[in-house]
């Protein structure tokens, strides 16, 4: 509970929620269909990925830049992060995300909003043929983050913003069709 009081813990918690805000209002806002035809899935991929690498890099250094729920659950279970981090982190991020959503919402116009990037199953697609494919794209990312921070690892590249980020884009160029 002693972490409770100390400064770092809530400037790590602002920047899990400011991580999240952005992550949400960028990566959406390059998925909405601002002109006519299908939408950009590589477009929205490398929106993804490189506004997580960016945050990443931002904030990696204040908080960890987990900035997704999965991630901080992850550090938890391997007990790179405490209870009360955790808790503080997941909730930071879901009311980041909502905030970000919700200035994409207020900043752009009804016609184009549509959905507001909100993806859904494929006809053809089961609910647990799309759940068997989320859980393969996290535990891909997952294990990219976990690699990509873990200092034992002798060939690790200079940032771990850069895979991370990959990581994340080519999660979605393969998931969201």
């Amino acid at each position: 509970m002693q972490e409770l009081r100390s400064s770092s813990f809530w400037r790590a918690v602002l920047a899990e929620f400011l991580g999240s805000l952005l992550y949400a209002l960028l990566g959406l806002g390059a998925s909405l269909r601002w002109a006519p035809g299908p939408p950009s899935v590589l477009g929205a991929a490398l929106a993804f990925g490189l506004a997580q690498a960016t945050l990443v890099q931002a904030l990696g250094h204040v908080s960890g830049g987990h900035v997704n729920p999965a991630i901080t659950l992850a550090f938890l279970m391997a007990s790179q992060l405490s209870l009360a981090r955790a808790l503080g982190y997941l909730l930071a991020q879901l009311l980041g995300a909502l905030a970000g959503a919700g200035v994409l919402y207020g900043l752009t116009p009804a016609p184009v909003r549509g959905t507001l990037g909100l993806s859904a199953l494929h006809p053809s697609v089961g609910p647990g043929q799309g759940m068997v494919v989320e859980l393969l794209l996290t535990a891909q990312f997952v294990l990219c983050v976990f690699a990509s921070f873990d200092d034992r690892h002798n060939g690790r590249p200079g940032s771990a913003a850069i895979p991370v980020g990959f990581s994340l884009a080519l999660g979605h160029l393969f998931g969201v069709r």
